[in-house]
């Protein structure tokens, strides 16, 4: 049986790399057998001690493919990775107006079965190495919403606040699964029939919040 991969997509300091290591966690903790790919990018960045340059993008991003589609092949139920060749493109796009790297990245996003894309409402905290700001977190996103949605790839936004945000993950990954990870929503235990919107995790919900918004960034469409 081949194994799920779920990544998880976003701006800098929304978040990835912590929901990535929790989620792992929780899936261990529930017998599932689940491996976890930490973003390449990232870990070259610490080692060389800066950003990379335009010409040394391209094979970050195929590191980061090889990677995860190495992990599918370890026996495992679920791979998790954080992050995937999309954010390089992301990157390459807006440092370096460099859009060549985006038709590999989205063949290789398209193999993969569940994309998470981190909402916007964790505060923008600096690491003091490479990030930037909450605005080019803002534009990161509006970037990859623009591609991921004009290549017909389907995301799944994940909202919350620590806990919250795990468990909404978690929600997103046990319906893949077939197999309750959280206990049932308190608005569905109350028979409202609905999710509360802090806790939604459809993308549809979010079109009020994100219409106009790429038109006013000059960055594409309004979501569908």
């Amino acid at each position: 049986m081949a194994a799920l991969t779920v990544c998880l997509l976003g701006g800098e300091s929304s978040g990835k790399s912590t929901l990535a290591h929790q989620l792992t966690t929780q899936l261990q903790g529930a017998g599932i057998q689940t491996v976890l790919v930490d973003e390449h990018l990232r870990s070259w960045c610490e080692a060389a001690g800066r950003a990379p340059h335009a010409h040394e993008q391209a094979d970050l991003a195929r590191e980061q493919t090889r990677r995860i589609e190495a992990a599918t092949q370890s026996g495992a139920q679920v791979v998790v990775a954080d992050t995937t060749a999309v954010m390089v493109a992301v990157y390459s796009e807006w440092y370096f107006q460099d859009t060549s790297l985006w038709p590999e990245a989205l063949a290789a996003q398209r193999r993969l079965d569940l994309t998470l894309l981190m909402g916007l409402d964790l505060p923008w905290v600096p690491d003091g190495l490479f990030r930037d700001s909450a605005q080019v977190r803002e534009v990161c996103d509006a970037i990859l919403r623009r591609e991921l949605q004009g290549a017909g790839i389907g995301f799944t936004p994940v909202y919350g606040q620590n806990e919250a945000r795990l468990q909404a993950a978690l929600r997103v990954v046990g319906a893949r699964l077939g197999m309750p990870l959280v206990s049932a929503d308190p608005a569905w235990e109350q028979g409202t029939g609905r999710w509360s919107c802090e806790n939604c995790s459809d993308p549809d919900c979010e079109h009020k919040l994100f219409t106009g918004l790429l038109r006013q960034r000059g960055l594409g469409s309004e979501p569908a």
